[in-house]
């Protein structure tokens, strides 16, 4: 039973550690706005 108590705090650890990037990552990392553009080959217009 300790090992298995040993495994599931190692796993809780590794899981609350990657919540805790993920978190940080999207509340303190602000994404840069850019234009984008996109072509539309004229073919896509035609109906067939």
């Amino acid at each position: 039973m300790p090992s298995l108590f040993r495994f599931l705090t190692v796993v809780g650890i590794i899981a609350g550690v990657i919540y805790g990037v993920i978190f940080s990552l999207a509340n303190f990392v602000t994404p840069k706005p850019r234009e984008m553009t996109v072509t539309i080959p004229a073919d896509r217009f035609l109906k067939k």
